[in-house]
């Protein structure tokens, strides 16, 4: 069955909301962040070493699973569920959106469909609304996305409001060509720093009525305060009875100011990848476990935490660990990493049941930045 979502309560200070998203007979409360297994698998992570961390959805890349095994293999599996072991929530697939801005060359996106180079043998690749509609629908996810262009930062206006229109019609082509009753599908939210862009792209998909709204076109190589800008444009225009996803967004400072503009869930794979490179997430800040002075610290990498990282190993251990390149090192990180985010967002759910976001705001700037 499709995913419902429920608002049960807004910050009195913020615009930060509190609700519940409705799936197979579970609720799960959102703000939410979401990890993400780009090849049907969190990074180093087993699905049970994932759903310990306490986490709802997941994510998986449309692009990469087309290409290998081939959305064919994860259907005649059963869909993602089965082929990865992952039942404890939905699973949402992005669109390859992402690929456009990452890998494709601007010669090579038109308004029929973004052309590419198979990176693994070469082959070319078309890929367009329809097909990304049809792989996330033999993939068999909970969440699909609409195909969007993703603009890098910054764009020039006229390229942008040309992006917007394509935008509009690979959502309404997209939408003509889904066909699954269980899945749900999220219209993007393009149009750069232009808030007028922005506006007119959130109402033109509101009105297509699609079953969630992301906001795309952050993490792109803006800064802060531009990241913020482009979201409130959005989010201003976007119904309260919908869920609202801003991709690519794992910062925790992100995930807090993003909340108290109006998000909901959020993704990047941000925890595991800082993980590999052996950097620990904790409430006071960034910890390079590489840095000597672990060698010999035998606490947990934080005393907050409640993860299987924290309750079993030391931080000498797992210094010991990334220093020798060991799997286990990031894993443990991994799992740690994960964990932080998740239990960051339970605290900002606490907040807003209590009024209280904006002292959780600034509370959590002095732990963070300014305890070190």
């Amino acid at each position: 069955m499709k995913i419902k979502y429920n608002l049960k309560k807004k910050d009195a200070s913020s615009g930060a909301r509190l609700g519940e998203i409705e799936w197979n007979g579970r609720v799960y409360e959102t703000p939410m962040f979401m990890p993400v297994g780009t090849q049907a698998t969190v990074k180093t992570l087993s699905p049970e070493e994932v759903a310990d961390c306490k986490a709802g959805i997941i994510l998986a890349n449309t692009y990469h699973l087309w290409l290998r095994p081939g959305e064919d293999i994860v259907s005649q599996a059963g869909g993602l569920h089965k082929f990865m072991n992952y039942h404890d929530g939905p699973i949402l697939t992005d669109s390859g959106g992402f690929q456009v801005f990452s890998l494709a060359k601007k010669k090579d996106i038109t308004d029929d469909g973004v052309r590419f180079k198979n990176q693994y043998n070469g082959d070319e690749l078309f890929l367009t609304p329809e097909k990304s509609i049809q792989i996330q629908e033999k993939l068999g996810s909970d969440i699909a996305m609409s195909f969007d262009e993703c603009v890098a930062w910054p764009s020039t206006r006229d390229y942008m409001e040309h992006s917007v229109e394509r935008t509009l019609e690979w959502a309404r082509r997209g939408k003509r060509a889904h066909t699954s009753e269980e899945q749900s599908l999220f219209g993007i939210v393009q149009g750069g720093e232009y808030e007028d862009l922005r506006e007119k792209c959130a109402k033109a998909l509101v009105e297509m009525d699609f079953d969630g709204y992301s906001i795309g076109g952050t993490s792109v190589g803006e800064d802060k305060p531009t990241m913020y800008k482009m979201v409130e444009y959005a989010t201003k225009h976007l119904p309260e009875d919908k869920v609202r996803y801003l991709m690519g967004v794992g910062d925790p400072i992100d995930i807090v100011e993003n909340v108290m503009r109006g998000i909901d869930i959020f993704d990047c794979v941000s925890p595991t990848r800082l993980a590999r490179h052996g950097n620990a997430l904790t409430k006071y800040g960034k910890l390079n476990m590489k840095n000597s002075k672990f060698k010999d610290d035998f606490t947990p990498v934080s005393e907050e935490c409640d993860c299987y990282a924290c309750k079993n190993y030391t931080r000498a251990y797992i210094h010991h660990l990334i220093k020798c390149d060991e799997v286990f090192g990031a894993r443990l990180l991994s799992v740690h990493n994960i964990r932080y985010l998740i239990h960051l967002v339970e605290e900002i759910r606490e907040a807003i049941k209590e009024d209280r976001m904006q002292e959780f705001r600034s509370q959590f700037i002095k732990d963070y930045y300014e305890s070190k």
